[in-house]
């Protein structure tokens, strides 16, 4: 590798086994970026330019990596999720694109329901993206996060001071929830739990299913809304009269969410698609 027209010549040859030819495209770009410091217009602009050997050693690592189906954002040890920037790692869930549309139901929910929001919990935040991003644009509200990984909170804790957000992080297990907060209510829970099932598993792509932590990821084949019932008894007893419930969900598993939550009593209960079209988030109020 010389010229950066050399480097995405490189790796589409080398990469072509594992994404097709726009992930390929698109993981150069960003890797490029990453390595050289040079926009993405000025990449695309002067693709003549030539590489370091610092950096060509670099984009030879990374390469290595990529083959082998490791994901791009644990290679780099960053990505970015509503603007603000994340820390990742293999104890941690890579943020998605369609969490930040939750997190954009939340921040216009409060508005148009007029939520005082001054009490929000997260559960099971991984790298405390959701939690973050809530904290960062409702600066005034009081901001909680659990999750069952000690690695996770640890990373969780890191983007709090990277964004610069004060918040409280609680190890716990929501499937065996330990928390006494008699005296805690809050607005807002909201939780991306784990979701997918073995069948799910096998339409997956390996830099997934071989990277990303298996514990936040996947649940019982007999009981795959086992995290959802937890969630919901949970926030029966925590939520404030009128407080709202937030979910990511199951694609599959949209009308099987709604119908659990209607049987635990809550109300105005609202399942609402992804980008892609497909069910993907759920919102519900405490009675």
């Amino acid at each position: 590798m010389k010229t950066i027209k050399d480097v995405f010549a490189v790796f589409k040859q080398r990469l072509g086994g594992v994404y097709n030819a726009n992930e390929t495209e698109a993981l150069t770009l960003l890797v490029v970026n990453e390595i050289s410091g040079l926009s993405k217009a000025q990449i695309k602009a002067f693709p003549e330019k030539e590489t370091t050997i610092e950096q060509t050693e670099t984009l030879n690592t990374i390469l290595t990596r990529l083959q082998t189906g490791e994901p791009i954002q644990y290679i780099l040890g960053q990505t970015e999720f509503y603007g603000l920037p994340f820390k990742v790692n293999p104890s941690v869930l890579i943020p998605r694109p369609e969490t930040e549309e939750l997190v954009e139901w939340v921040l216009t929910s409060v508005g148009s329901h007029q939520l005082a929001a001054s009490n929000i919990l997260d559960i099971g935040t991984g790298s405390g993206c959701i939690a973050i991003s809530l904290k960062k644009n409702l600066p005034n509200a009081s901001v909680s996060a659990i999750d069952i990984s000690t690695g996770a909170l640890e990373t969780a804790k890191q983007n709090a001071d990277l964004n610069k957000v004060k918040m409280d992080f609680i190890e716990d297990d929501i499937l065996n929830s330990e928390l006494d907060l008699e005296h805690s209510k809050f607005n807002i829970i909201i939780s991306n739990p784990p979701y997918v099932t073995l069948h799910d598993k096998t339409q997956m792509h390996t830099n997934v299913t071989d990277f990303e932590p298996h514990s936040a990821l996947f649940v019982p084949k007999d009981d795959p809304l086992i995290f959802y019932k937890a969630i919901a008894d949970f926030a029966l007893s925590n939520l404030t009269a009128g407080g709202l419930l937030f979910l990511e969900i199951n694609e599959s598993l949209g009308n099987e969410t709604v119908g659990l939550l209607q049987a635990k009593g809550f109300r105005d209960i609202e399942l609402r698609k992804d980008m892609s079209g497909r069910d993907r988030m759920i919102r519900g109020t405490r009675i």
